[in-house]
């Protein structure tokens, strides 16, 4: 069937039936961004703001999208003229709405002349960035950028197209100062702690690195805004294709995203910006408080449900839900360990916050896979459980929550569940991770010794501190003896949680 419907076009539009789509006219609008990361993220969150923008008349605010290494969005956009659907998916069901703020879609190795060529055009504005943390080449332990990283070292001798991010930027950036350019804004969309005053201090130093003088026009005419984007979005399956056949077209490459939407966004721009508040986003002088609630409230808790869920032998967020020993654990987590390190946060109500959270979870039309939100832990732990972790033992609270997960986390880099069926960890520190993990597969000691002494990933004050130290131990050693399932309905028992 599907192959004798017609596929999404510019040309396809108007006979589109019950399905929202762009009320401008395409040809009307130019470019004012350019997105580095054309994923299935971007074009579920901002990319759809932006759109609501360019249909309230804000016509030069156009998406060029570049993806940084697979061409597959590109391939399957540009026969689309760009347009591509959002299937927005709540318990009642889908509604589709075709996106067109994407106007070029472009793969920097096959075009990387072109890429740099909108980067440094005039009436780009905005460089805005989803990569996930692991692109930034950061040194998570120092906050700044790891010199020693294989792309960085590589891109700073000077003898190729840059291939990390941090190198991107600050060719695209020296290359508008030697052109006269105006300065721009560089718009960080993903989960960092303060994400654009990090990655503005990565950019810093390999600008240093490469020209003292560009070090100091980047700190002193580049804007980088801290930003906070939530919306659930899985990864695209042929299922979901196939759901937008029922609208009665095909199209290549689909979004899917959760009903709830938010995106929070410093107020710090060098030249302009579309007036996204006006589409929903809140604009305000300090994301701080907004980014740490949902870092560790929903990051943690989605760490939480996928080392511990996928042990448990379970595939997705909503099935880890329906587990009551985790969902239950998990509750205690936030309580417990999470919530209290959180100061107040402007017209956030917590409880409310936590409770719709859980709905959100529960989304069974959701199918956000285990595995793929466990991608890359060695990033995300930091600043999604181990600051946390800290700050609760700097009050004289001991984590016990905080350090099941991470006993959680290392169970998991075994790579194998507790029904006996294995799984691929894929992490920039693959290798390392789970060669500690097959050397001591059944020595609790040994392979919490060495996994806390990874400076990359563990701040040396919070692997120091026995009390934390002794509760990874403890609950690791269930873990590894009892199974993810026991050691959890033990964690939920009584006042204090049991012996976890």
């Amino acid at each position: 069937m599907g192959n004798e419907l017609p596929r999404l076009s510019n040309a396809l539009l108007p006979r589109l039936g019950n399905v929202r789509r762009p009320t401008y006219e395409r040809a009307d609008v130019s470019l004012g961004i350019v997105h580095v990361g054309l994923g299935a993220f971007h074009r579920a969150h901002q990319a759809v703001y932006t759109d609501d923008r360019l249909a309230a008349g804000e016509r030069d605010w156009g998406i060029c999208g570049l993806s940084l290494r697979s061409s597959d969005v590109r391939a399957s956009l540009a026969p689309q003229d760009g347009l591509y659907t959002l299937l927005e998916r709540g318990p009642e069901g889908d509604r589709a709405r075709v996106i067109g703020a994407v106007t070029e879609a472009l793969t920097v190795p096959e075009t990387p002349a072109r890429a740099l060529e909108r980067l440094t055009d005039p009436a780009t504005r905005i460089i805005s960035l989803t990569v996930t943390e692991k692109a930034y080449c950061q040194d998570a332990g120092a906050g700044t950028l790891d010199e020693k990283h294989p792309a960085i070292v590589a891109d700073l001798a000077g003898d190729r197209f840059p291939r990390s991010v941090p190198g991107l930027l600050v060719e695209a950036l020296a290359r508008r100062r030697a052109a006269g350019v105006k300065p721009c804004t560089v718009l960080v969309c993903d989960n960092l702690p303060s994400n654009g005053t990090t990655v503005a201090r990565i950019v810093a130093r390999y600008a240093e690195r490469r020209d003292p003088d560009l070090a100091r026009y980047i700190a002193g005419e580049i804007a980088f805004p801290c930003t906070m984007v939530d919306r659930i979005v899985p990864a695209t399956t042929d299922a979901d294709r196939t759901a937008v056949e029922a609208f009665g077209y095909r199209d290549a490459w689909p979004v899917v995203g959760e009903p709830f939407t938010q995106w929070v966004i410093e107020d710090r721009f060098v030249a302009g910006r579309p007036r996204w508040e006006e589409a929903g986003a809140q604009i305000v002088p300090d994301v701080h408080p907004f980014e740490l609630a949902k870092l560790r409230l929903l990051n943690g808790a989605h760490s939480t449900l996928a080392y511990l869920g996928t042990v448990l032998g379970l595939e997705t967020v909503a099935e880890a839900m329906a587990d009551p020993a985790l969902a239950g654990f998990l509750r205690r987590l936030w309580d417990e360990d999470l919530a209290p390190t959180l100061a107040l946060v402007p017209g956030l109500d917590i409880a409310h916050y936590l409770s719709a959270l859980e709905a959100r979870f529960r989304n069974l039309r959701i199918r956000h896979r285990l595995l793929q939100i466990a991608m890359d832990g060695s990033q995300k732990l930091p600043q999604r459980l181990l600051m946390p972790a800290i700050d609760r033992l700097s009050r004289g609270a001991v984590p016990r929550r905080i350090a099941l997960v991470v006993a959680g986390w290392m169970r998991f880099l075994l790579g194998v569940d507790d029904l006996g069926r294995r799984y691929e960890i894929s992490d920039p520190l693959a290798s390392r991770l789970t060669g500690i993990a097959a050397a001591h597969a059944r020595d609790a000691q040994a392979l919490v010794d060495e996994l806390l002494a990874l400076r990359g990933i563990f701040d040396p004050l919070l692997a120091r501190m026995p009390e934390f130290r002794e509760e990874v131990l403890a609950a690791l050693r269930s873990l590894l003896t009892r199974g993810a399932s026991a050691t959890l309905a033990e964690a939920i028992k009584g006042p204090n949680g049991g012996g976890s």
